[in-house]
């Protein structure tokens, strides 16, 4: 599936935007709350700002050769790649790293990582060092709206805030999740539940 570049970028600011105003409003209260799987709202805040960070760091680092063309093709790569308790560990340690501040922290990656791409015009589409290998900057750009939408929804949820992403975000992350399900065969499921033929099974995740 074919992507607007500049689209996709516009979604990845706007993402990024949504989010850093989420963090804004969270209360001392909010933070120790549980929210998802091992990780504290903390962590979790601290997990999803790297989505700002990576993204900055990486096009500092050009790959030669491209192993990732597609954004579905990522996240199965990453499944392969990483491992579930580093990931955890290093959503932990991120969530200290936002130190005493954490909105003007994200606000900061926000910035940086609009200024990375301001440097590389739109028309242009390089290989990028990702924790997968060399990846399409165009393929890597929606992973990072991907992140930021669906973690920013996990933490209104566990913060009970009724906060929902601007709808070109929920847009382009639902393009992704499509993206996602496709090369895993689970597209008919996806359209029988979305039309209303039928529930998902428990415990269903278009995620590899």
């Amino acid at each position: 599936m074919t992507r607007d570049p500049a689209a996709a970028r516009a979604a990845f600011l706007e993402a990024g935007a949504w989010f850093a105003e989420l963090v804004e409003e969270l209360r001392p209260h909010h933070w120790t709350r549980p929210a998802l799987g091992s990780w504290d709202v903390r962590a979790l805040v601290g997990h999803t700002h790297r989505a700002l960070v990576t993204l900055a760091d990486y096009l500092g680092t050009p790959a030669e050769e491209a192993v990732c063309t597609a954004t579905g093709q990522y996240y199965a790569l990453s499944a392969a790649a990483t491992d579930p308790a580093a990931v955890a560990a290093r959503g932990t340690a991120a969530g200290q790293e936002l130190g005493r501040h954490p909105g003007a922290t994200v606000r900061a990656s926000l910035e940086r990582a609009r200024r990375a791409l301001a440097r590389v015009p739109v028309e242009e589409d390089p290989v990028i060092r990702t924790v997968v290998g060399g990846t399409r900057l165009g393929a890597y750009v929606p992973t990072r709206t991907f992140e930021l939408a669906v973690h920013g929804l996990d933490v209104a949820a566990a913060c009970s805030l009724d906060r929902r992403p601007p709808e070109a975000v929920l847009a382009d992350a639902g393009h992704t999740a499509i993206e996602i399900a496709a090369p895993a065969g689970r597209l008919p499921e996806v359209l029988l539940a979305l039309t209303g033929r039928q529930g998902l099974p428990p415990g269903f995740t278009v995620l590899p």
